[in-house]
């Protein structure tokens, strides 16, 4: 099948299937004519990748373990341990986004109550500038 064959069975676009191409994920044929077409082998390569992606799995991660596979080794062991390593990457993103939000939570809290300012030379927005300058040692009217 082409590209764009292989892009429609698999959900996805031509231009992911020329991307894994250009990595050196995919090796497609060429025809007499040119053309790549991909085989079932390759259609089923690239659906692992896709799956893989799907997961968190980064392209350096993805080709690690393809490389296993084509060696003949099992990538099991590698997959466990890079989705350990994914997962607390994303526990760890999670947490500073609930940090984030709390924060935003706060501002917006905050911001509900104040009135609102015309900038100045040395102040653009007060309601940014002024949130948490009591966290900073500072005094909420420092900045006007």
């Amino acid at each position: 099948m082409n590209v764009s064959e292989l892009a429609t069975e698999l959900k996805t676009t031509a231009d992911t299937v020329r991307y894994y191409t250009r990595l050196g994920l995919l090796s497609p044929n060429k025809a007499s004519n040119g053309y790549r077409f991909y085989t079932a082998k390759q259609q089923s390569r690239l659906k692992f990748i896709l799956s893989a992606r799907q997961l968190g799995f980064a392209v350096e991660d993805i080709t690690v373990i393809l490389q296993e596979a084509d060696d003949g080794k099992t990538a099991c062991p590698a997959v466990r341990e890079i989705i350990k390593q994914r997962l607390a990457e994303t526990e760890k993103r999670f947490q500073q986004m609930l940090e984030l939000r709390d924060k935003m939570q706060a501002a917006l809290a905050q911001w509900e109550k104040i009135e609102d300012k015309s900038p100045t030379p040395h102040m653009v927005c007060h309601l940014i500038e002024q949130f948490g300058m009591s966290d900073n040692g500072g005094t909420k009217n420092e900045q006007e």
